[in-house]
């Protein structure tokens, strides 16, 4: 460990002590001088590799360098400096450019791609046809022909709307026992809950197929005149995912598991509304 001397301490020193001291002093930054020197250098050398391995990595594969010792650096007051780049990336045979604009690549306009986009499109025909009144008047009795039709195709968007379906289920009571029975009707997806499948759908696919959030969806329906929070959402969604779709996996799995599969089809039947109507 270095000894730290006082002022006062020095002022008592000998003369050939000091001189000592000094001299020691003179070793010891030589020495530090030295590390420094050699650190510098394994540092400019460290740095010349990891700007090569870079090139070579995220570099053009057209750039090739003859000499990988072509481009040096050097350091300027703190700051890497590089003084041969341009001599490093010339090349005096290149020719020049004749212009210093890209010309645009124009794509081919293809035929029939109009047809084809609305082909799996459904048509609604409308007919846009003259009277016999308006025919005669034009051209004269029995004096036309009708000719091909002129046909135009044009997009018709129908904004989505929404409507309720108010089912009236039919309820009868035996005179004689008074056992009661309902008439047939589709099961709602969740118990006690307005969501249809329909919905549920729409849902889904703005959530998890477009990445809409839900306070968007929650407006967008709000626009519709449909009052649906997004804690509704949220709840639709998860209780889909553990009445249906978690069921459904286990059923798919247990039936690729069978060494004999029948060919009867059996609805998946949530097991919580199994034990509610047990209940």
């Amino acid at each position: 460990m270095a000894i730290k001397y006082t002022e006062e301490q020095l002022n008592s020193v000998d003369k050939s002590m000091l001189i000592q001291m000094f001299l020691n002093q003179q070793e010891q930054l030589e020495k530090v001088s030295a590390d420094l020197h050699f650190l510098d250098t394994k540092m400019q050398a460290m740095m010349e590799q990891l700007i090569l391995a870079n090139k070579n990595r995220f570099g053009r594969s057209s750039e090739k360098m003859e000499d990988t010792q072509q481009i040096r650096f050097v350091e300027v007051d703190g700051t890497l400096v590089f003084f041969n780049e341009a001599e490093a990336v010339c090349d005096l045979d290149a020719p020049e450019p004749e212009t210093l604009e890209a010309s645009p690549e124009r794509k081919k306009k293809s035929k029939g791609k109009k047809a084809q986009d609305m082909s799996e499109l459904s048509t609604n025909r409308i007919d846009h046809y003259m009277t016999e009144e308006e025919l005669t008047a034009e051209f004269g009795e029995n004096a036309w022909k009708q000719l091909l039709d002129a046909i135009a195709r044009r997009y018709r968007f129908i904004p989505a709307k929404v409507e309720v379906d108010e089912h009236h289920v039919g309820v009868y009571a035996s005179k004689a026992d008074g056992h009661m029975v309902k008439a047939k009707h589709p099961k709602s997806l969740l118990h006690g809950s307005p969501v249809s499948a329909s919905l549920a759908a729409a849902i889904m696919n703005g959530k998890y197929v477009n990445a809409v959030p839900l306070y968007r969806l929650e407006q967008g329906f709000i626009r519709y005149g449909l009052a649906i929070t997004r804690q509704n959402m949220a709840n639709w969604m998860i209780r889909l995912g553990e009445e249906w779709i978690m069921e459904q996996q286990v059923l798919w799995m247990n039936w690729k598991c069978c060494l004999v599969t029948r060919c009867a089809f059996i609805p998946p039947i949530s097991i919580r509304r199994k034990n509610r109507d047990s209940v």
